[in-house]
């Protein structure tokens, strides 16, 4: 959802003043910030051809006048509706004319306006790269509002990679700490981003409250555009809520507007909430015709985000059920070139954005504490002690946790040749589930103690090997209780049937078969490891992911994010392997 208001809000580091239109017809009586106004006063409201005849004339005029800047202004307006092979070129251009410029506009704003066209490309690898390096030029030259402009896109890409918390903090400053730094304009693109934020992090009441600012600002500024921004917005708000059959008639309202605009940026998020609105609403014919629409526009305009993970499963699932295997290969496929593309980009933003932007950002901070308490001896020492204690600390918490993460990546390995090892036997083996090291004992009964009939112990054994061969242990609400009456046995010799032949109680039985089926699963079947935490302990028959997780850690000793990790990445070397 970031993705889309991103690209609304790309005119924020160019449009230095509001895009007021003007009345004057002549471009020729214009002045540079009248002309400059009005090609932003039609690219807003998506009349390209206008803006575009605005920005020949505007550069024309700057060269005949061998106005530099005025120049470099030409070439910025001209790159924004052309392809990016184009774009770039105009943008290199504003580059080049502006090297030898003085003052503290440039390189910073050439650097942010070519990050931005990377974004409007879904090239966020070099978008970030670009963004860090104005920043660090911003921070040179001291120049406030475009080392908030900086800020402002790299809180997009936060946003972008999950980090909403981080990304609202930044959204929320501008928003309330307008500072003579965004104007009204792109001070109504700050909200819309933040209701954003807030509905993914669930601060629905303050999402809605801004909602509602929104919309009167719409309203009041006769702003057909930004109304439907909004009122997308509240469909997904309502979607948040589980209000489907609301959300859906927002959601299709807003859908037919933005398709008469041809905008595809906005099309492709409002479509994949409104394929979430039939899902819940249980129109799953409906849906499947929805995410077919959005995959095809995706596929037109390489535009990606992370939740499209959701449509392809959603579609491979949908055609597997209906047998058909052509579509479900097509949408597998669509699956892996997609997702190839998303796991690229998140693993490199995830990495470098700590690195370059919020390492650098703390050891200013760290910094600026430092020269504030200059001149009180006492505190400084006092600082500097702290700071020694908390570097001391947190390398030893970090070589702990190192150590820890060491630990679990071995014990993720052993697991996962053990269990390709087993896999590998023949079928007369006993058990094709790897034997796991309990970190903690189970108190079993006395083993000695036989209550049970020998006839009833051995009916009540083949019946739980039924049990674990059909994986009936996979389903939800399973008790000891429930498990006898379906043998037709009660539970006192059930339990000590499990306790003396299984040694080890129910709950620790049920738990072990489930992690033991996970396990496996999860080194055989890539598309079970791309589902989400929730989807995979629900499939296992957890209640929720958190008793799962502790089981899956209480039972294995490692966690299921390294395990999981630890298979891809043994995938990837056999696969490197195989190329060499």
């Amino acid at each position: 959802m970031m993705k889309y208001i991103f690209l609304i809000v790309i005119l924020l580091l160019s449009n230095w003043a509001s895009a007021q239109g003007t009345k004057i017809d002549s471009l020729d009586e214009l002045k540079y910030s009248e002309l400059k106004n009005k090609f932003y006063d039609y690219y807003d409201h998506i009349k390209i051809p206008q803006s575009e005849q605005i920005a020949r004339y505007y550069l024309q005029k700057a060269k005949k006048e061998k106005n530099t800047l005025e120049i470099a202004e030409g070439y910025n307006l001209m790159h924004f509706s052309k392809d990016f092979p184009t774009a770039i070129k105009y943008v290199d251009s504003l580059a080049s004319i502006t090297k030898n410029v003085t003052g503290n506009l440039y390189p910073t704003r050439t650097y942010l306006i070519k990050g931005n066209l990377y974004y409007k490309n879904d090239n966020l690898k070099s978008a970030l790269d670009n963004y860090i390096l104005g920043l660090k030029y911003a921070k040179e030259q001291n120049d406030e509002r475009q080392m908030a402009y900086a800020n402002m896109n790299i809180a997009y890409i936060n946003s972008y990679i999950g980090k909403n918390k981080e990304a609202a903090k930044t959204f929320r400053h501008y928003v309330y700490n307008r500072n003579n730094i965004t104007d009204d304009y792109q001070h109504n693109q700050m909200r819309i981003a933040l209701i954003s934020c807030y509905i993914e992090i669930n601060k629905l009441d303050s999402a809605n409250i801004l909602i509602q600012e929104g919309q009167k600002y719409a309203l009041r500024n006769k702003n057909q555009h930004d109304y439907n921004l909004y009122h997308y917005l509240s469909g997904t708000y309502d979607l948040k809520q589980k209000k489907y059959n609301t959300a859906i008639t927002k959601l299709s309202n807003v859908f037919r507007y933005f398709t008469n605009s041809d905008e595809k940026s906005n099309i492709i998020y409002i479509l994949y909430n409104l394929g979430k609105a039939y899902e819940g609403e249980g129109k799953s014919d409906k849906a499947l015709d929805t995410y077919i629409k959005l995959d095809s526009i995706v596929q037109n305009s390489g535009i990606t985000f992370p939740e499209l993970r959701e449509v392809y499963t959603y579609l491979i699932d949908y055609f597997k059920q209906n047998n058909d295997k052509e579509k479900q290969l097509y949408y597998i496929e669509r699956f892996l070139k997609v997702d190839q593309k998303l796991d690229e980009q998140f693993r490199y933003l995830s990495v470098e954005l700590p690195k370059k932007y919020d390492t650098p950002n703390l050891l200013q901070e760290k910094e600026s504490i430092i020269n504030d308490l200059q001149n009180r001896k006492t505190i400084l020492n006092f600082s500097i002690g702290f700071l020694s204690i908390s570097l001391v600390l947190l390398s030893f918490f970090y070589y702990k946790s190192k150590k820890t993460e060491k630990k679990h990546r071995k014990i993720a390995q052993d697991l996962i040749n053990s269990i390709e090892r087993r896999n590998l036997e023949t079928l007369e083996e006993k058990s094709d589930t790897p034997q796991l090291h309990d970190h903690k004992e189970v108190e079993a009964e006395d083993k000695n103690a036989k209550n049970t009939p020998e006839d009833v112990a051995q009916f009540i054994l083949k019946e739980l090997e039924v049990f674990e061969t059909k994986e009936l242990f996979l389903k939800k609400g399973i008790t000891s209780a429930s498990l006898a009456k379906s043998i037709k046995t009660n539970t006192t010799y059930l339990s000590e049937v499990i306790n003396s032949q299984k040694g080890k109680n129910f709950a620790t039985y049920l738990n072990d078969l489930r992690i033991s089926y996970a396990l496996n699963r999860l080194v055989k079947d890539r598309k079970f490891r791309s589902y989400k935490l929730s989807v995979i302990s629900d499939e296992l028959g957890y209640n929720n992911e958190q008793a799962f997780s502790l089981a899956f850690k209480k039972k294995t000793g490692t966690t299921l994010s390294i395990y999981i990790k630890e298979i891809e990445n043994k995938a990837t070397q056999n696969t490197d392997i195989n190329k060499t």
